[in-house]
């Protein structure tokens, strides 16, 4: 939407407000389920997650610790940069992706799942000092979630694009986290911050991740 205006226009026309969409005619579906979109398509493949609901947590675990080994390292005055591509700031990226885990867990507490959510942002002069404390707390959290509570792979949560099994949407939380967390790193190397690289592509396997780092 951000580079072509007749797609909002092509949205508009469907009633659709948020994106990814997928349409053919006047149909649509929403792009972040896999399984939903090989549906929507009609095609003959299994687009269920790959890894278990146990190598999933231990995934979006070792994202959220390269993450708080990370954010430390980005410079202050550069916390207000924009990403490449879209009006979003370093702070925000670092606050998004601990917020994305947040929001699974609180669609395990039985709140439906809702785009706000991602949306939402750090206080505008929040530091990596606030920015860490907040992902601890979360890490904190989502250990705690997986130690004592309902983890049943087929449990359904609700999102605004249609119920999902805990386990589809614990694929979706891991593979969106772990695609931030390696935008952090790329984000480091482009301030000339140097890292060890937490994260490599053995990370990522069997995981749907997005092609490129950036969008577009």
């Amino acid at each position: 939407m951000l580079e072509d205006p007749t797609g909002l226009a092509e949205l508009q026309k469907l009633g659709v407000r948020s994106v990814p969409v997928l349409s053919r005619g006047d149909k649509y579906t929403f792009g972040q389920s896999t399984k939903q979109i090989i549906d929507f398509l009609g095609l003959n493949e299994n687009g269920g997650p790959q890894l278990t609901t146990d190598e999933l947590a231990a995934r979006v675990d070792k994202f959220m610790g390269a993450a708080l080994e990370l954010i430390p390292l980005m410079p202050a005055d550069r916390l207000d940069t924009h990403v490449p591509g879209r009006p979003r700031s370093y702070r925000t990226l670092a606050f998004h992706l601990f917020r994305v885990v947040d929001a699974f867990l609180d669609a395990n507490e039985n709140i439906t799942l809702v785009q706000t959510m991602f949306r939402e942002e750090p206080a505008p002069d929040a530091d990596t000092k606030a920015l860490v404390a907040y992902g601890e707390k979360i890490r904190a959290r989502f250990r705690e979630w997986w130690r004592k509570g309902d983890t049943a792979p087929s449990k359904t949560l609700q999102t605004y694009y249609g119920p999902q099994s805990l386990h589809e949407l614990m694929e979706r939380t891991t593979w969106h986290s772990g695609q931030h967390v390696r935008q952090y790193m790329m984000l480091l190397e482009k301030e000339g911050v140097t890292h060890h690289r937490p994260l490599v592509a053995a990370d990522f396997a069997k995981l749907p991740m997005p092609q490129n780092v950036w969008d577009g």
